[in-house]
């Protein structure tokens, strides 16, 4: 005769809802000729997470950020992203996904509500949707009261929230940040800051992101992987890197200790433009 349960352990014997990684790879490798941009690179991103990948320039970050949101086919290895396999189901990830590059996006031409209205068209979302969609955004972004004005007024700091804001016009699960904050003031990157952990604590966005900054990597990222060498050589939380490295350490010095360097850190709308160019070469 099987134990009386007790009242109230009805859930008890229940199986425990495992919640999938929004972002998982494994041994994904990409080659350029005899060039080893990224290889044999194993991660897995928690679900509503803001994850972060550090490295020097020519580690393999943005190659490892363009083959996860579909723009490079891995020479070997896989990786999913909201559950989809990026080679063979590509669309399904691009529907799935936002992607802030190091490039200008913004037009600077263009309103901040032409911007969006843009991208709301590109996305495929209705016409009936989009001035609910383009004004949440603008208000999440803090950009409603400079919404008609021309993007090329904006300072740095608004461009780069433009920026974040097309990309979650379509309520993306995973957000692909390439150094969101390089050549913003520190008053900026603070903004840029807040508005993150907003999209994450109010939507549950999941953020994958690179960065040059320690401060930001520390502030913002739960988990960071250690790139150097086409290689992540190390992973964990801001906390316990810090700790295998020694009592005192910051992640300068961890930094340091497993990719072998320094860190070099890193305006209005032509100082943004010709500082990402600049960005874009040098990694």
């Amino acid at each position: 005769m099987a134990p009386e349960q007790k009242p109230g352990s009805s859930n008890a014997c229940a199986e425990t809802k495992v919640v999938p990684p929004a972002v998982e790879t494994l041994g994904l490798t990409r080659r350029f000729g005899e060039v080893t941009a990224v290889s044999d690179l194993s991660l897995s991103v928690v679900a509503g997470s803001i994850f972060g990948l550090l490295g020097p320039n020519g580690a393999g970050k943005t190659t490892t950020i363009k083959m996860l949101t579909t723009m490079l086919r891995p020479s070997s290895g896989t990786a999913r992203v909201s559950g989809f396999d990026t080679v063979r189901q590509p669309v399904d990830v691009r529907r799935s996904i936002g992607y802030v590059s190091q490039m200008l996006s913004a037009d600077g031409a263009l309103t901040g509500y032409e911007n969006l209205l843009l991208f709301a068209r590109l996305y495929g979302i209705s016409r009936r949707l989009r001035p609910q969609r383009i004004y949440e955004g603008l208000g999440f972004m803090g950009l409603s009261e400079s919404a008609d004005m021309l993007v090329r007024k904006y300072s740095g700091g608004m461009i780069r929230r433009l920026e974040i804001a097309e990309s979650m016009l379509h309520h993306p699960a995973v957000l692909f940040l390439d150094e969101p904050t390089v050549g913003l003031d520190p008053v900026a990157r603070h903004a840029v800051w807040a508005h993150l952990r907003g999209l994450r604590d109010q939507y549950g966005t999941t953020i994958l992101m690179t960065t040059h900054d320690m401060e930001e990597a520390d502030e913002l990222c739960e988990t960071l992987a250690i790139m150097n060498l086409s290689r992540a050589v190390a992973i964990g939380s801001p906390a316990s890197l810090k700790a295998q490295v020694g009592q005192a350490a910051n992640l300068d010095d961890v930094f340091i200790h497993y990719a072998g360097g320094s860190i070099e850190h890193g305006g209005n709308y032509r100082d943004t433009a010709q500082m990402r160019r600049t960005a874009s070469r040098l990694s």
